[in-house]
């Protein structure tokens, strides 16, 4: 079995996919796949205790404390593996990393990268992750990374206007996509952050049509792309668990 995390700002997703099952695509297919918050992290040693594992793929950027806490787990767990931490590098997985510095990339970004990629080959694609934070990406047909935006998630832009957001999500589905001008504060300040996300997409999508000379494919991911689809005005790909697919194909393309 291989188990694949990714250890994002809010939460840490996990998943083990079927080696064995015969796909119809590059996608994988689950045999679990879970989550916890970072509050939650103890509960993992039990869940993949009783897992026959021979492999690990972990993508972290959540930081020191996380790294150290998945690590003492894992030991605990699955003494008998040494875990394995995605890194950037300048290439991986079909994907050419362009960044100036390729190391600096965030993994997670590039692990989503890597799966678009692989699930939209020969496209130029645009590559947005609206989670904790929205990084908007971009990648030509031939898998050359070539930059993007990173910008403060839906829940981060209306909590920075000092508001409750307990109930955002109920809230940003009211929203009506025809009609951004809201007659009430709080419904104004999910237009304001919703219409900001999607401008950055938006604006991402024409930018690169225009540089490569070609049509775009949009892919969204993360919490957050549900609330964000309907308001975009055009047509994207909306996949579940981008990184963990990233992970899943490094893993194929890196022999252990």
């Amino acid at each position: 079995m291989l188990l694949l995390i990714d250890a994002g700002n809010t939460r840490i997703k996990w998943a083990v996919p079927d080696l064995r099952a015969q796909r119809s695509g590059p996608a994988p297919l689950w045999l679990q796949l879970d989550s916890v918050s970072h509050a939650e992290i103890a509960q993992l040693a039990s869940q993949w205790q009783p897992l026959t594992l021979k492999r690990v793929l972990i993508s972290n950027v959540a930081g020191a404390e996380i790294h150290n806490k998945l690590s003492t787990i894992l030991a605990a767990a699955v003494p008998y593996i040494v875990p394995e931490w995605l890194a950037s590098t300048e290439k991986l997985a079909g994907v050419l990393n362009t960044y100036r510095n390729p190391a600096q990339l965030g993994c997670d970004r590039f692990a989503s990268a890597i799966a678009a990629h692989t699930l939209f080959p020969q496209q130029t694609l645009v590559v947005a992750t609206c989670g904790t934070a929205t990084t908007v990406d971009a990648v030509t047909a031939d898998g050359v990374f070539l930059g993007g935006m990173i910008l403060p998630g839906l829940q981060l832009m209306a909590q920075a206007l000092a508001r409750n957001t307990a109930q955002l999500p109920q809230v940003a589905a009211s929203v009506a996509p025809e009609n951004p001008f809201a007659d009430n504060t709080e419904l104004a300040i999910v237009s304001g952050c919703i219409s900001a996300q999607v401008g950055a997409i938006a604006r991402a999508v024409t930018a690169l049509a225009q540089r490569q000379q070609q049509s775009v494919t949009c892919v969204l991911s993360g919490g957050a792309a549900p609330y964000l689809l309907p308001h975009l005005g055009f047509t994207c790909q909306h996949i579940d668990n981008l990184v963990l697919t990233g992970l899943y194909v490094v893993a194929q393309s890196v022999s252990h």
